[in-house]
């Protein structure tokens, strides 16, 4: 059953050309296509108050790197919130700061009540504390590094949630056997392993268990090959 609503995601960012093709290309493209989400992106210059459109400055107290103002971004989202309303929004923050990124957040925020949600894409040094503070409703990292802008982590975050939507995939069931999707009775598991044709390339041969057509031992196969994946590379994920 598809979702009864479509999710509308709004960008604020200094950069718009990066996260357009992102959101319009391949299995994401398709369900624009589809109806199965909307985007907006909105330019932070557009709602500087000078005419030069300055929307960074210096930080108080020294030190290196410009900083986001506040002005700019609360007008930013105070336009969004006009149309959409503030009890219907979440506005997200990426940051390198922020709660980690994890396919319970991702599938709760899809499959939740709220389907506006308002990106806040920073750059340069970071952003006003204050608009933090009284405006975003979520800090989310998506891991222990840090990139120039908050372009590409906000484009990964809304590309985990629309695959998580009914009908993105080509089937309702598909993100279900997805990594971190995939539960046992040990916790959650890492995907198994996938071939192709052809069968054998250069000596290196398909598990011959793939080639019998017998689907339940398959299934029995990918399951053991799922945890043991999971064991080697992710203990953490099992109880």
């Amino acid at each position: 059953m598809l979702n009864e609503k479509p999710i509308h995601f709004y960008f604020v960012t200094l950069f718009p050309e990066t996260i357009r093709p992102w959101l319009t290309s391949s299995i994401l493209g398709k369900a624009h296509q589809a109806g199965l989400f909307h985007f907006e992106l909105l330019q932070l210059r557009d709602f500087a108050s000078d005419r030069h459109k300055t929307v960074d400055d210096v930080a108080y107290g020294g030190g290196g790197g410009m900083v986001l103002k506040i002005e700019p971004l609360v007008k930013a989202v105070e336009a969004i919130l006009k149309n959409a309303g503030r009890e219907s929004v979440k506005i997200i923050y990426p940051s390198p700061a922020g709660h980690p990124l994890t396919h319970r957040l991702v599938s709760d925020l899809a499959k939740g009540k709220t389907r506006n949600f308002i990106f806040i894409c920073g750059h340069y040094e970071g952003i006003d504390q204050r608009f933090i503070d009284h405006w975003v409703d979520l800090e989310i990292s998506v891991g222990d590094f840090v990139i120039t802008g908050g372009e590409l982590p906000a484009a990964l975050m809304v590309d985990a949630m629309i695959r998580q939507l009914d009908g993105a995939l080509g089937g309702e069931a598909a993100h279900v056997k997805e990594s971190f999707a995939l539960r046992h009775a040990s916790g959650t598991l890492l995907e198994y392993p996938h071939y192709t044709r052809p069968a054998e390339f250069r000596g290196l041969q398909v598990p011959k268990i793939l080639l019998t057509g017998d689907h339940k031992r398959i299934e029995a196969w990918r399951e053991k090959e799922a945890l043991h994946r999971t064991q080697t590379r992710r203990p953490d994920l099992l109880s």
